[in-house]
């Protein structure tokens, strides 16, 4: 019988910085907007700062995420290069080396030589790689998926405060913003923690008391210079 198996670290590149992404659109536009807006500012105004926000930050996670994904992916090309190289030249010690680490993990030294041998004689490059090095095809760094899921998830995450902006005609904005961000931020965290095989309501916490600081900060900010402003 077929046994299928998904383990949570096959989705941790595209997880991570989709994940990182919202909460930081989330968070930047919502707290960008709450200034702006506790600085009496226009309706105008605080649409142009919290779009402004949107496309910069979603940009900026882009780049940052990609510049970081791809130096990760240069050492893991250098370290296959590496690998092959040796291998080409000194497949006997690289055999060896490769019985040493099942050795290290339980195995009898002649049961450890035997594994080596079938797995360089099926792929020695994928046996080094995987067993000595911890790369795997599964975990590979994949620098343009992490660039564009964090850029993706970064709008997502920046829509909600600025169409409350947008639209909302009632009440304080900033109050409604605060409390509709701090939601999605519990929503996000706890099924970013949920995913990831982690207590669902730490994930929830933990972000929402990072939103309420960063936006009580960025209202105290707005507050202080817009009534200096006034004055």
């Amino acid at each position: 019988m077929h046994h299928a198996e998904r383990h949570r670290n096959q989705r941790i590149g595209w997880l991570r910085a989709a994940v990182l992404g919202a909460n930081d659109g989330l968070i930047s536009t919502s707290s960008l907007i709450v200034g702006v807006s506790a600085a009496d500012a226009s309706t105008r105004s605080v649409l142009l700062a919290g779009l402004a926000g949107l496309v910069a930050g979603a940009l900026s996670m882009a780049a940052g995420e990609y510049v970081s994904v791809s130096s990760q992916s240069d050492t893991e090309r250098a370290d296959t290069e590496k690998e092959r190289r040796e291998l080409s030249a000194q497949p006997e010690a690289e055999l060896q080396e490769l019985a040493g680490i099942y050795r290290k993990r339980g195995l009898s030294a002649p049961l450890a030589l035997d594994v080596a041998k079938e797995l360089t004689a099926a792929d020695p490059l994928a046996a080094h790689l995987r067993d000595e090095l911890g790369i795997h095809e599964a975990t590979l760094a994949r620098p343009l998926q992490a660039a564009l899921a964090s850029a993706a998830s970064f709008c997502v995450g920046a829509a909600p405060p600025l169409a409350v902006a947008a639209f909302w005609s009632g009440g304080s904005v900033t109050m409604v913003i605060a409390m509709i961000s701090l939601v999605l931020l519990a929503v996000l965290g706890g099924s970013a923690a949920s995913m990831g095989g982690a207590p669902i309501a730490r994930g929830a916490i933990r972000v929402m008391v990072w939103g309420a600081l960063a936006m009580a900060i960025t209202a105290g900010i707005g507050k202080l210079f817009g009534t200096a402003g006034l004055a």
